[in-house]
């Protein structure tokens, strides 16, 4: 490796808008985040979730008449 190209790496704090601080090692002092993993919805569980099954039902419901029509004729 070449001396003095590579940038120092060092203990960091980061710190999430939530209260959150995690220790960890990087080549940034102080990071700051908006999000982590203590209140990110995906795992504290309060995620929304998609009815993609009343969507499919919706569908055939509305297409339902043009498909008696196409088996009519």
């Amino acid at each position: 490796m070449k001396p003095d190209i590579h940038p120092k790496y060092a203990d960091t704090t980061i710190r999430c808008a939530c209260g959150a601080e995690v220790q960890a090692g990087s080549t940034k002092k102080d990071i700051s985040v908006e999000i982590c993993s203590k209140c990110h919805p995906f795992y504290t569980g309060k995620q929304k979730l998609v009815d993609t099954a009343g969507r499919i039902e919706r569908f055939r419901k509305k297409y339902e008449k043009f498909n008696k029509e196409q088996a009519a004729s």
